[in-house]
């Protein structure tokens, strides 16, 4: 039986990298573009993972997603920022290794805590999403106070932090409600068949 689960455990981590791969380099399936906003998918299939799987297997797919995203800096930028801050992995790895972490621990907390799966989902899915916007935006902050980083964002560098929380109150605000919405539509449906197939 541990060796079925493991063997069930080790496919879906498998296929859960194959899609962030695939969001990763599909436009539109990593990133819907809205008006002025890009709103980020990749967040919730680590959330997913974190709470299907494990939260160490939700930290190892958001370390993919980290590393694609550290490659592309420096091989293909998907933006004139990219070169500028995610070729530093504390911008571009440690957050999304934190997703799977924070969102699966906290999952599993409030699970018991209220012994209802979906809104320990939500929860969940709003912990990751925030987590990733925070660290990627607090590093930036931190590390990259910089003029080239603020043209990069079309402001002077004394206006780099207004823009940032501006970003977070745009983007974050709309990654935070779709990971809020997404996570319980498909990790509810994917852990009820994992229980009942007995994994």
């Amino acid at each position: 039986m541990k060796r079925r689960q493991q063997i069930q455990r080790s496919t879906i981590r498998s296929i859960l990298i194959a899609i962030i791969i695939l969001q990763d380099f599909i436009p539109f399936l990593g990133n819907i573009p809205l008006g002025p906003l890009s709103i980020t998918t990749m967040h919730v299939t680590v959330i997913i993972a974190a709470i299907v799987v494990s939260p160490v297997d939700g930290a190892i797919i958001g370390g993919v997603w980290g590393v694609l995203t550290w490659v592309r800096a420096f091989v293909a930028p998907s933006s004139p920022l990219a070169p500028l801050v995610m070729v530093n992995p504390l911008v571009s790895v440690f957050p999304r290794v934190m997703i799977g972490l924070a969102a699966g621990y906290l999952y599993r907390w409030m699970d018991r805590l209220t012994r209802r799966p979906q809104l320990a989902m939500v929860v969940a899915g709003v912990a990751g999403s925030l987590t990733n916007t925070g660290l990627v935006l607090g590093a930036i902050a931190l590390f990259y106070r910089t003029p080239a980083v603020a043209h990069a964002y079309s402001v002077d560098v004394n206006h780099l932090l207004p823009a940032l929380e501006a970003i977070l109150a745009t983007n974050g605000l709309a990654e935070l409600i779709f990971a809020a919405v997404m996570v319980p539509l498909i990790a509810y449906p994917v852990l009820e068949v994992r229980r009942r197939l007995g994994g």
